[in-house]
């Protein structure tokens, strides 16, 4: 085993702070330093189990990222919003808003650090207790290891100019001072084995979800043929680590990996099928029940809205809809970003028009479809209900008294306005979904409401089915699943409200056509996870063009006037891949750039 030299390990997560009182002889003697060796780590758990917090620390899904603004969802009033200034142009290896490379990378040496030593720690004195907490660590380790690689290859898998789909240099072992760090890229398909191999240990090694048992017969039989009891069985796997990497969150991570190298951006090389993209998703489903579509969370749409909920759930649990979350914080940051002007916010992502015309009528049918009935002298009357959840329009009423707002350019009474200010709307529209309305941002009487963002959805798996599905079976084809993408999109269709009266006629007229049920499962996943961080990449793997102009409308005097041009996209055809970092590529002559940057 390699020797760690002197590590200083940050903790802040896993410890509390020591006040240690001080005395004269601090003023004239140097304090010890806090670094740890290799045996410290052995016999101090808890900081080895800082090495591991370093994942957590740098989980790539925990913080909003609203890179909707570097698509046709969104565009940002803030003129220093890296994701709009990367939509115009100024995208390139050496300034990258997306880049995940070195930070990613970093916090994977703590894994692998971690993993090296998790073998001989001594976990706990109770040596049934040691064996499980060996193996919970472990697996949780390889966990969000598997996890970082997904959202390196999201971030930086590319074909070089020699046709190479190529991902990440893989190390399952820390580096130290003797290390070769000029290693080459390893390819797309190696790079996915790696996170498959990571997910199965992981698989067994972690429970599908923690919880406290009250009985020895619920403890499993790996554990209770060994001994284990209830109470040492929650000691370790019990609902003080909610929220940490699990079985089944490790299953969809591999769901989403194989629905990325399945998708026609990554296809020719990973090896991947549709049919195993959707069998992937289907595992995560099937924790569900036997029937998972009929256990579609009736509230899935909006699990963000209600802050009492979330400030009810305790002891990191979830609600029906969310696989994976981050804790709940008492805030109202996100309202004071993102609420219009006069409810004392910036107004920061601008909905597009491109967005809004995405929503359908309420009948089911696409705006443009002739028997749609849509007005364009009335555009949002009977409309899909999503689009009043989700974002703000001329006459919806938002914020804790339901007040109206008024986007119109003819607004006389404050900033809400088309292009009042700088904190006012550039396309006509502002972000409703993920703000709890009973939040007011008024900085003199500000009120919070709790907040969680969530990281793994199953709405997003179940769209994640209906996609690979439609692709591999047909839009009524069930593998061997017993429920097809038609069944999905019903469902989630239903949830929303639409086609009630016409038994979403516009679903069955085209549910046994491929290409027009692929138009839909990609229209309703773009509306369902909108403003969550999915449009960016979709767009990518899917090869769909990126460069669609951001839209907007014009309201005055009660005349609804299409802005064509709010805002061009400038991307390049090499741009459906992301950069290796140029600092990165002048540093180590054996790392290949993606073809164009």
């Amino acid at each position: 085993m390699k020797k760690i030299k002197k590590m200083a390990i940050w903790v802040a997560l896993t410890l509390p702070t020591l006040l240690v009182p001080t005395g004269c002889e601090d003023m004239f003697e140097p304090a010890i330093e806090n670094n740890k060796t290799e045996n410290d780590l052995y016999n101090m758990p808890l900081w080895a189990t800082g090495l591991l917090g370093h994942a957590y620390i740098s989980n790539p899904l925990g913080a909003w990222s609203f890179n909707d603004v570097a698509t046709d969802n969104a565009v940002s009033n803030d003129a220093g919003n890296g994701y709009r200034q990367m939509a115009t142009g100024s995208w390139s290896a050496s300034n990258n808003p997306m880049d995940q490379w070195q930070y990613l990378r970093a916090s994977w040496q703590y894994i692998n650090l971690f993993l090296q030593i998790a073998e001989g720690v001594h976990w706990a004195d109770d040596e049934l207790v040691a064996a499980m907490f060996k193996d919970r660590m472990t697996g949780d380790a390889l966990g969000m290891r598997a996890l970082y690689m997904y959202h390196l290859l999201l971030n930086h898998a590319g074909y070089t100019a020699d046709g190479q789909l190529l991902g990440i240099p893989i190390l399952t072992e820390p580096e130290n001072l003797y290390s070769d760090y000029n290693l080459p890229r390893n390819t797309f398909q190696e790079c996915l084995e790696q996170l498959n191999k990571d997910v199965e240990a992981a698989i067994g090694l972690l429970p599908e979800e923690y919880r406290d048992i009250s009985s020895d017969a619920q403890v499993p039989d790996k554990y209770r043929s060994n001994g284990v009891n209830a109470g040492q069985y929650t000691r370790v796997f019990g609902t003080n680590a909610s929220n940490r990497m699990s079985a089944r969150i490790a299953r969809a991570v591999r769901a989403q990996a194989a629905l990325l190298a399945a998708s026609p951006a990554y296809s020719d090389a990973s090896g991947v099928t549709w049919e195993t993209a959707a069998n992937r998703m289907a595992e995560v489903l099937g924790q569900l029940g036997a029937n998972p579509v009929g256990e579609l969370d009736p509230e899935g749409n909006h699990w963000y809205a209600n802050g009492s909920v979330v400030m009810n759930l305790g002891g990191g649990m979830n609600p029906k809809e969310i696989i994976w979350r981050s804790d709940e914080t008492n805030s109202s940051d996100l309202e004071s970003t993102h609420y219009p002007p006069s409810l004392y916010g910036s107004g920061r992502l601008n909905p597009t028009q491109n967005l809004v015309d995405a929503f359908p009528m309420a009948n089911g049918y696409p705006i443009a479809d002739a028997a749609s009935g849509y007005d364009s002298k009335a555009p949002y009357t009977n409309r899909d209900p999503r689009l009043d959840l989700y974002i703000i329009r001329n006459g919806s009423t938002a914020g804790p008294q339901n007040s109206p707002i008024n986007t119109s350019l003819d607004n006389a009474t404050n900033n809400d306005g088309l292009g009042k200010a700088e904190t006012s709307t550039r396309t006509g529209y502002y972000m409703k979904k993920l703000l709890v309305q009973s939040v007011n941002a008024n900085p003199d009487v500000t009120t919070q409401q709790p907040h969680y963002k969530a990281f793994i959805r199953y709405t997003e798996i179940f769209l994640g089915y209906a996609e690979a599905a439609n692709e591999a079976w047909g839009p009524t084809g069930t593998g061997s699943h017993g429920y097809s993408a038609y069944d999905v999109i019903k469902a989630i269709r239903a949830r929303a409200g639409i086609g009630k009266d016409n038994g979403d006629a516009y679903l069955e007229s085209i549910k046994d056509n491929k290409e027009k049920m692929r138009e839909l499962i990609r229209n309703e996943r773009r509306l369902e996870l909108c403003f969550e961080g999915f449009r960016f990449w979709d767009l990518r793997r899917w090869k769909a063009p990126l460069n669609e102009t951001a839209t907007g409308m014009s309201i005055s005097a009660g005349a609804y006037t299409p802005l064509p041009n709010v805002e061009q996209r400038d991307y390049q055809d090499y741009m459906y891949y992301g950069p290796i970092p140029y600092s990165e590529i002048t540093k180590f002559s054996n790392l290949v750039q993606n073809a164009g940057w």
